[in-house]
């Protein structure tokens, strides 16, 4: 039950490749074919020289993959890979078609590079958004073959945030050794930073407010007293006017 259950949920993931981001799509496929045992043979094939009980155990695992395939190929793709009896000669065709090319790969590389280099925090933006952005490009740069360490990203990450988390970026260099420092460990510490200077700032707002309103009232209470004081003073002096005539 838990085989047929754990098969029936792969089946409902499968990734639909509509003849764009090739890389992405069959890291994503190698994934679920080695979850499922049948990456080995997908690469390989299988010896059409094995025993007989060997070789049905084969063909069944490679139908297998090549239903998996088959349901990850959009409308516009399964033409290409129709006539294709094996998983092996199916994964070979989308390779060859789809799979850029050295140049265009190393181009495309040092385009992301290049972003990742240039990447700096907003004054708009939040910790979670600046740090994810990076992330998002690390992981294409790894998915274009690049070696990138994790102590490279978090250098990179605390250095090009904004002024206001020098404290905190000065606190992580002294007590971490980035070795050490995990990317995820990096977000939460900057996003607990970053919530104590927002809740600080939204006191400070609020007290200002307050102290705002109470100038406001204090002022327009001396306002009416200086007004009210002209008014008896007048009035006195009309009365003593009154009384020499």
């Amino acid at each position: 039950m838990a085989t047929n259950s754990a098969s029936s949920i792969s089946e409902q993931l499968i990734p639909i490749f509509n003849g764009d981001r090739y890389e992405f799509w069959s890291i994503k496929m190698k994934t679920l074919f080695k979850s499922s045992e049948l990456w080995d043979l997908v690469e390989n094939g299988y010896a059409e020289e094995d025993e007989a009980q060997r070789l049905r155990e084969n063909k069944k695992k490679d139908s297998k993959a090549l239903f998996y395939i088959q349901q990850a190929m959009h409308d516009s793709v399964f033409s290409r890979i129709a006539v294709a009896e094996t998983s092996t000669k199916v994964w070979d065709i989308l390779k060859k078609e789809f799979h850029r090319s050295t140049k265009v790969m190393t181009f495309k590389l040092q385009s992301l590079r290049r972003d990742f280099e240039n990447s700096f925090m907003k004054s708009s933006e939040s910790v979670q958004d600046y740090l994810s952005r990076v992330s998002t490009i690390v992981n294409h740069m790894k998915a274009y073959g690049d070696k990138i360490i994790d102590e490279t990203v978090i250098a990179k990450g605390i250095r090009s945030l904004n002024k206001r988390f020098d404290h905190v970026v000065a606190a992580i260099e002294e007590s971490h050794n980035l070795f050490d420092y995990c990317f995820d460990e990096l977000m939460s510490s900057l996003q607990a930073h970053e919530d104590r200077l927002n809740a600080s700032q939204e006191k400070g707002e609020e007290k200002a407010f307050q102290i705002n309103g109470e100038s406001s009232v204090k002022g327009k209470s001396e306002v009416s007293n200086s007004r009210g004081c002209r008014g008896r003073g007048s009035f006195r002096g009309r009365v003593r006017g009154r009384g020499q005539a």
